[in-house]
C-alpha cells in the first residue's frame, strides 16, 4: 500500500508550504484593503494598517528576492482590487468578449505589480528602519510616476487622490498639490503611512499574530519609546504645517484675470449599450438638443443677473460629453446637423462637443470640436492619451481586441482661442488624470473643458476616481474646470478645488455654471513633474547618507534595526 502513496518530498513540490500560502494570501489582502483609502471611500486610516504591516515585512525580510515577492503580491492585490471596475467595460459587450472578462483588472494588476516589487527589492540595499522605509516611499512614488510611460499611460489609483475627500476637508488637504502635484501628495502619504503605521503597530498583538502566521523567524525587537515619540511628533508637526500652509493659500491667493464664461454642461445619460447598438440615434440627438436649449436659456438669465454696470455680457459656452451621440462622422460630414445644434442653442457663443472623426489617412480619432454660432467648426482637438485595450491596442497582443486596431492619437495639450471666449484647454476623457500634462506650457489657458464618457464603467468607483483627478488638476494648475460626462458625474470646479455644482450619476440634466477667473500660475504649473521628482531624489539621498552612529552595525543579527 505504501508503494502507491506519493512520498512527502514529491507532494511538497506541487503543494506550497503552509507559511508560503499564508504569506501570499496575507500580502494580497494587505494590498486589497489599502484600496479602501481611494475614492470614493477615502478611509485614510486603513493605510496605517496596510502600509504599516507592509513596512514591518520589508524591515524583517531575509533578502531582496523575498522583498520583491512581498512588493509584487502587495501591488497585485492593490491594483486588482482598485481596478475592479474595468470589468464593466467588457460586460457591455460580454456576448462578443466574454472570454476577456477576467483580464482587465487582473491583467493590469499583473502588469503593474512590478512597479511595487522593484522598489521593495531596491530598498533592501539600505539597513532596516527609517532609511529603508523612506527609500521605499520615494521609490514607490518614482515608479508610480513612471506609469505614465506604460503603453499610452496608465496612472489610475495614484494614492495622492486619497486626499481629495469631497467637501471642505478635502479642499484643505489637497492645496499642496498646487506646489508639488498629485505625486508629491503620494510621496507624503506613503511616507507618513509607512513610518507611523510601522511604529504604531510595533509589538502589538496584530503584528505578533502576523509574525506567527507567516513564520517570521527574525521577529523585530521592540522600538524604543523615544523613537516612537519622535516619529509621532514629527508626523503631527508635518500634518499641522500642511494644514496651516493650505489655509494660508485658501485665504491669500486670489484670481488675477477676468471671470470665465458661463458654462452650460449637458448630461444626456445615454447607456453605452444604446450607443453601441445605435438603437435610437434620433432620440438621443433630440434629447441633447432640448437639454442644450434649456441650459442656454438659463445661462442667458444668469448672464443678465450677474452683469455689473458697465461690464460686458459674459460669453456662453455649452459642452456635450465625449462621443455624445451615436452619429460618428455626423458633426464632421453634416453641416446641416451642426447648424441644427446651434439653432437650438441660440444665444450661445460657442459649443464644445465630443465626437468621433476620421482623418485624411482613414484613421478614426476621438475628438472634441468647437462650433461657432453659425455651425461651422472653429477648432478640433484630437485625444492624445488613448485608453489601452479600449482605444489603443498594444502591439504585443496577437488577438484583435480593439476594432480596426485602435484610433490615432493627437499631438498633446492645446489651447483654443475662440472669438470672444476666454482661452480654453480641451481634454478628452481620462487625459485629465495625467498630472502635469493637461496644459500647453507655452500658452496657458484660462479654463479647462473636459468631456468624457464614464458609462463604460458603470456606477462604480471608476467614475469617482476620475472625478477626483479632475479636482486635483484644477488645484495643480489653478484653473477652473468644466466637465461634461455622458452618464455623470458632470461638474465644475474653481482653481482651489471647490465644487461649484454637479449632476449625480445616472441622471439626465443640464448645469449652468458661471466659471470664476483663473488663479495666478501655480508653482507646480510652472515647474511640473520636476518638483515631485526632486522631492523623491532628496528623500533617497537623505536615506543613503551615512549614519553618524553605528547602531545598525551593533544590532543583534536577528532583530530589526530601530527606526
Amino acid at each position: 500500500m505504501s508503494t502507491l502513496m506519493p512520498s512527502k518530498n514529491v507532494f511538497s513540490r506541487f503543494c506550497p508550504k503552509r507559511e508560503t500560502l499564508y504569506f501570499v494570501v496575507f500580502m494580497l489582502g494587505l494590498g486589497g484593503i489599502s484600496t479602501l483609502a481611494l475614492p470614493p471611500l477615502h478611509i485614510l486610516p486603513i493605510l496605517l494598517l496596510g502600509f504599516g504591516l507592509l513596512g514591518q515585512r520589508l524591515n524583517t525580510t531575509r533578502n531582496w528576492r523575498h522583498a520583491a515577492w512581498t512588493g509584487a503580491l502587495f501591488g497585485f492585490g492593490f491594483y486588482a482590487a482598485g481596478l475592479y471596475w474595468l470589468v464593466n467595460a467588457v460586460l457591455i459587450r460580454a456576448d462578443e468578449f466574454w472570454w476577456f472578462v477576467p483580464f482587465p483588472s487582473l491583467g493590469c494588476a499583473l502588469i503593474l505589480a512590478p512597479t511595487v516589487a522593484v522598489p521593495a527589492a531596491l530598498c533592501t540595499l539600505l539597513p532596516p528602519g527609517l532609511r529603508r522605509l523612506s527609500a521605499f516611499a520615494a521609490l514607490w512614488t518614482l515608479f508610480d510616476m513612471g506609469r505614465t510611460f506604460i503603453f499610452s499611460g496608465f496612472t489610475w489609483n495614484a494614492l495622492g487622490s486619497c486626499l481629495a475627500i469631497p467637501g471642505p476637508v478635502g479642499t484643505l488637504l489637497i492645496q499642496p498639490a498646487a506646489w508639488m502635484g498629485e505625486d508629491g501628495l503620494t510621496l507624503a502619504l506613503v511616507l507618513l503611512a509607512l513610518l507611523c503605521g510601522t511604529a504604531l503597530l510595533d509589538q502589538t498583538p496584530l503584528a505578533r499574530w502576523a509574525d506567527r502566521l507567516l513564520g517570521t523567524h527574525n521577529a523585530p525587537a521592540p522600538l524604543p519609546s523615544a523613537i516612537r515619540r519622535r516619529v509621532f511628533a514629527g508626523s503631527i508637526a508635518a500634518m499641522l504645517l500642511w494644514c496651516i500652509a493650505s489655509t494660508l493659500r485658501l485665504y491669500t491667493v486670489h484670481p488675477t484675470s477676468e471671470p470665465g464664461p458661463i458654462a452650460v454642461i449637458v448630461q444626456g445619460n445615454v447607456p453605452e449599450s444604446e450607443k453601441i447598438g445605435r438603437q435610437s440615434p434620433r432620440d438621443i440627438f433630440t434629447r441633447y438638443l432640448h437639454l442644450t436649449a434649456q441650459g442656454v436659456q438659463a445661462a442667458q438669465a444668469l448672464q443678465t443677473t450677474q452683469r455689473k454696470p458697465g461690464e460686458r455680457f459674459r460669453p456662453i459656452v455649452f459642452l456635450w460629453p465625449e462621443t455624445a451621440f451615436p452619429g460618428y462622422d455626423l458633426l464632421q460630414d453634416s453641416p446641416r446637423a451642426r447648424q441644427a445644434i446651434m439653432e437650438w442653442a441660440v444665444g450661445a457663443d460657442a459649443g464644445i462637443i465630443g465626437a468621433l472623426r476620421m482623418d485624411d489617412a482613414g484613421h478614426y480619432r476621438n475628438s472634441v470640436m468647437a462650433l461657432a454660432p453659425d455651425g461651422s467648426i472653429e477648432a478640433v482637438y484630437d485625444k492624445a492619451r488613448l485608453v489601452p485595450f479600449g482605444e489603443y491596442q498594444p502591439p504585443f497582443i496577437p488577438l484583435q481586441i480593439v476594432p480596426q486596431g485602435g484610433m490615432a492619437a493627437g499631438p498633446g495639450p492645446q489651447t483654443w482661442h475662440l472669438p470672444d471666449i476666454p482661452a480654453v484647454g480641451p481634454l478628452v476623457c481620462y487625459e485629465v488624470i495625467f498630472s502635469g500634462d493637461v496644459v500647453n506650457a507655452h500658452d496657458r489657458p484660462r479654463w479647462l473643458a473636459n468631456v468624457t464618457n464614464d458609462a463604460w464603467f458603470g456606477n462604480s468607483a471608476g467614475p469617482r476616481q476620475h472625478l477626483s483627478s479632475v479636482r486635483l488638476r484644477a488645484v495643480e494648475e489653478g484653473l477652473p474646470v468644466a466637465r461634461a460626462a455622458n452618464t455623470g458625474i458632470s461638474t465644475a470646479y474653481d482653481g482651489m478645488g471647490h465644487m461649484l455644482d454637479h449632476l449625480e450619476w445616472g441622471k439626465a440634466g443640464v448645469l449652468t455654471v458661471a466659471l470664476p477667473a483663473s488663479l495666478p500660475p501655480t508653482l507646480f504649473g510652472r515647474m511640473g513633474q520636476s518638483i515631485p521628482l526632486g522631492l523623491c531624489v532628496m528623500v533617497l539621498v537623505l536615506a543613503c547618507l551615512p549614519r553618524r552612529d553605528h547602531q545598525h552595525a551593533t544590532s543583534p543579527p536577528n532583530s530589526k534595526t530601530q527606526l
